[in-house]
């Protein structure tokens, strides 16, 4: 039986897309007598609606900054499962960046009628990918737009899939200033999300300040635990829904990446996640195009077998900037070259 190889890569922002990466290890896994599969995976941001699958619907919604927007939900085969990702409805590219982004006025409400379209279409299940946010109202926008529906049917889950584990009252001071905060903004957020939580706390009777993750999306997480939903692992949503243990279990070498390796990429995203999740025999390159020194430490300290390429240390930073495809082919076909007798299993 030839060797298997999977990738479980996150996207190059703005230079790879996962679908060009996996194409580029297929070619090179096949020029070696390789057998290869691309296995979709995210952490809940950018990339969750495609890898969680599903049918498109469409829905317009109220955006971040109060326009309308045109939205995008996914419904699974069986129709009772949909997958929401925050920036479709109040994302911070929709409200044209930090630049343009109202960092007080920014709403979730958007995301909360998303919802009630997919409870509408027959979903009993409704999963948030909570990545790429322009908002930090503690979800109270989202939680308005269902309260103002008269609330979800009984029986409804919500779940909130993120990639860190950042608590309610942190949002602000951990997530504004990348939506154009300055500290004095990110005070004024900060107190609004302790009477956020406490308003929650009177009329749900949940303290979403002690459920870890809650402030993920500027505190949305915070407003899906309010109306009663979990917070889990975005990753861990992912690979449940499309098998990715076993995916691995039968690979004799994962292939993950991203375009920059720093602390957050050990702490709940596609990585990290990927070397928790694959046993320790099985080796993993993790391929990216730059690298922050102590991650790259605590990365290589992992009691498994890893390789790790960074591009920019092996070509450059400019080559790795602008020729990361071109690149990426080059360690692939490298790695499975039938002269690296290293890769072979056994």
């Amino acid at each position: 039986m030839s060797p298997h190889a999977l990738c479980a890569s996150d996207k190059f922002r703005g230079t790879a897309t996962v679908p060009q990466i996996g194409a580029g290890l297929a070619r090179a896994a096949a020029g070696a007598g390789w057998t290869s599969r691309t296995f979709p995976v995210s952490d809940g941001g950018e990339g969750f609606l495609e890898a969680m699958g599903g049918r498109p619907v469409p829905a317009r919604v109220t955006g971040p900054l109060g326009e309308p927007v045109e939205a995008t939900w996914h419904l699974s085969v069986d129709g009772r499962t949909a997958v929401v990702e925050v920036a479709q409805a109040a994302g911070l590219l929709l409200a044209g960046g930090a630049s343009g982004n109202d960092p007080v006025a920014a709403t979730t409400r958007g995301v909360g009628e998303q919802v009630l379209d997919a409870v509408r279409h027959g979903a009993r299940r409704v999963v948030v990918g909570c990545g790429g946010s322009a908002t930090t109202d503690g979800g109270s926008g989202m939680v308005r737009a269902v309260l103002d529906a008269g609330g979800l049917p009984p029986g409804t889950e919500l779940v909130a899939a993120t990639d860190v584990s950042t608590p309610y009252l942190r949002a602000a001071a951990v997530f504004a200033p990348q939506k154009g905060a300055d500290p004095a903004t990110v005070d004024l957020l900060t107190s609004r999300l302790r009477q956020t939580a406490q308003l929650y706390l009177s009329v749900f009777g949940v303290d979403v300040r002690t459920v870890p993750g809650a402030g993920a999306a500027g505190g949305l997480a915070g407003g899906i635990v309010a109306l009663g939903g979990r917070v889990e692992a975005g990753f861990d949503v992912v690979a449940r829904t499309n098998g990715f243990d076993a995916a691995a279990a039968g690979a004799d070498v994962v292939v993950t990446g991203e375009g920059r390796l720093d602390a957050t990429s050990l702490a709940g995203k596609v990585v990290g996640q990927v070397l928790d999740r694959v046993d320790p025999g099985t080796p993993v390159h993790v391929v990216v195009g730059s690298a922050d020194p102590a991650t790259r430490r605590q990365l290589l300290r992992r009691e498994r077998a890893v390789e790790l390429t960074v591009l920019a240390d092996r070509y450059g930073l400019e080559a790795a900037m602008t020729r990361t495809l071109d690149l990426l082919q080059q360690v692939f076909s490298d790695r499975f070259s039938p002269q690296r007798v290293d890769s072979l299993p056994g």
